[in-house]
């Protein structure tokens, strides 16, 4: 059977567990990268292509609050990964 990595993920009032491919941590992580920044990269990724998703590709116009959680998640990414989302993923509008 092939080799897991499980990281917790916890908030003030509670918690869950995620168990993963190691393969796939060493797969996506960058140089020496450890296990709980590679969870966390490809959480941001997926939580801004997700907003993303919600704001530009929808039917209808997006509520002003998901709007403003999706240009929050954009500045969040750029401060993370020191570029924007339409650099990283080459999807600009």
């Amino acid at each position: 059977m092939a080799e897991t990595v499980t990281v917790e993920l916890t908030t003030d009032d509670a918690s869950d567990e995620l168990t993963v491919p190691a393969a796939l941590i060493d797969l996506l992580g960058e140089g020496n990268d450890e296990t709980p920044e590679v969870v966390g990269d490809i959480a941001m990724l997926g939580f801004t292509q997700q907003a993303h998703g919600a704001v530009h590709h929808s039917q209808g116009e997006a509520d002003e609050r998901i709007q403003e959680a999706e240009a929050l998640a954009a500045e969040l990414f750029e401060e993370r990964f020191g570029q924007s989302f339409a650099e990283m993923t080459g999807h600009d509008h």
